[in-house]
């Protein structure tokens, strides 16, 4: 019997399943490597309104590329399911190793815990903020021993400091805050998880149990637990540190790796990057549209970058169409007066203004109005109309000092001269053109 594929990858049997998918492990027919295929049904995402879980789990993970998180490769959308290729982690979860030792040393314990914040430190500076941090399924290990990050369908992406409303996450692993359904900072509410998996790993059990949900609420939102008698002062001191219900008051992760127990005498890895503000670009990969695989996203770090010029990832995501998410599960129809094309421009806001009016003037388009990012555009030949037959709208989008992104929408007219400029900006700009409707969105 011939096994199944998706793709270039052959499918296996299932290594993990959850409520809505199923993880099969694939091998990739090219090299033969060992992949992890997130199988979710179509059905049942509608079925279950998950559509914007799913896309939000596929948006975060193009993000990420850190060694302790679970990396996504490619997404593969067919008639009947959306795959998931992922890296395969081979380890098993991390609470398997937990239960054959009951708990875990503390030089062990440690270099989890360690690698966990860095992991989480690196999302939350991408505007990504897991909120269901915790044992088992989340916490994986490689085939080296080394803990990766998995499962963002919970994740959040928004800007550092901006607060949260969605009560999310496992009981014994939510903050206080969430469980108040106050809102919420994002990192705060991960630091605490991140609390409760340290004292899960030294202890061997949750600080915060109870039959009842009303109880343990309760013991959450007023930080009640204790400690066995063999933790140490210094686990003891850090360990209060983060889990303080008040997240104002609770240690951020800039705290943790300052704090003495991660000074003495242990032989931990250098972290993966400095400390830097979150101000990152991202570089677009061009997609096969006729696939369905969505784009790869790779970080591109800028020198002196000045926050207040940049969008932030999610909203890039949300602009460029080489992201765009929606084709996963709607059939996008373009109609003759909903049209919006995408491009990115390898230029400063300046200059790819200045081409836009040289491929409006090669195609007999004039401006019509202009500010500072928006331009109007209309057919010369009727300039002396009050109310243009062709109207486009022409808007530009800071990314980075040098890169932008390029949104036309034509509202009436011609369809034959909104494309002749949308080929001719392409041209002026040395990219290629991304054509949706006017109802795309991520």
């Amino acid at each position: 019997m011939e096994s199944e594929s998706v793709g270039k990858y052959r499918l296996g049997r299932t290594v993990g399943e959850g409520a809505f998918a199923k993880v099969r492990l694939g091998v990739d027919g090219e090299t033969g490597g060992a992949v992890a295929v997130k199988v979710i049904h179509r059905d049942t995402v509608h079925k279950h309104n998950l559509v914007c879980q799913v896309k939000r789990e596929i948006s975060a993970m193009k993000l990420l590329d850190h060694p302790n998180v679970v990396k996504i490769h490619e997404v593969i959308a067919t008639k009947t399911k959306v795959c998931l290729v992922m890296e395969y982690v081979s380890g098993g979860q991390l609470s398997d190793r937990l239960s054959c030792v009951k708990r875990l040393d503390e030089r062990e314990a440690m270099k989890y815990f360690y690698q966990l914040i860095d992991a989480v430190d690196y999302c939350h500076r991408r505007g990504v903020y897991h909120r269901d941090l915790k044992q088992p399924e989340n916490l994986m290990l490689d085939g080296q021993g080394n803990l990766k990050l998995s499962d963002f369908g919970l994740s959040a992406l928004t800007k550092p400091g901006h607060l949260l409303s969605t009560s999310c996450g496992s009981p014994c692993y939510i903050a206080p805050e969430v469980i108040l359904h106050k809102s919420y900072d994002g990192a705060a509410a991960d630091v605490w998880s991140c609390g409760v998996i340290l004292f899960e790993l030294l202890a061997g059990y949750l600080p915060f149990q109870d039959r009842s949900l009303t109880s343990l609420y309760r013991r959450i939102s007023r930080a009640q637990f204790s400690f066995p008698q063999w933790f140490t002062p210094l686990q003891k001191k850090l360990i209060s540190r983060i889990l303080n219900p008040s997240p104002i008051k609770r240690a951020k992760i800039s705290d943790i790796f300052k704090d003495k127990w991660f000074h003495e005498d242990h032989d931990l890895p250098m972290r993966i990057e400095s400390d830097d503000d979150g101000s990152d670009a991202l570089e677009e990969v061009s997609t096969d549209s006729e696939s369905s695989h969505t784009s790869e996203v790779r970080e591109a770090d800028e020198l002196n970058p000045e926050p207040e010029r940049f969008i932030n990832a999610f909203q890039l995501i949300a602009t460029c169409s080489d992201l765009d998410l929606s084709g996963l599960f709607h059939e996008q129809r373009l109609t003759v007066d909903q049209q919006k094309t995408k491009l990115g421009s390898p230029h400063p806001v300046q200059e790819t203004l200045e081409k836009i009016r040289v491929a409006a003037k090669d195609v007999s388009l004039s401006v019509w109005r202009s500010d500072s990012s928006v331009v109007r555009l209309q057919d010369s030949r009727l300039l002396e109309r009050s109310i243009p037959d062709l109207a486009l709208l022409v808007e530009v989008i800071e990314v980075t000092p040098i890169h932008c992104v390029v949104e036309i929408s034509k509202s009436n007219g011609d369809l034959r001269a909104y494309r002749e400029f949308c080929r001719s900006l392409s041209i002026c700009l040395n990219v290629e053109q991304h054509t949706g409707s006017s109802s795309d969105s991520v």
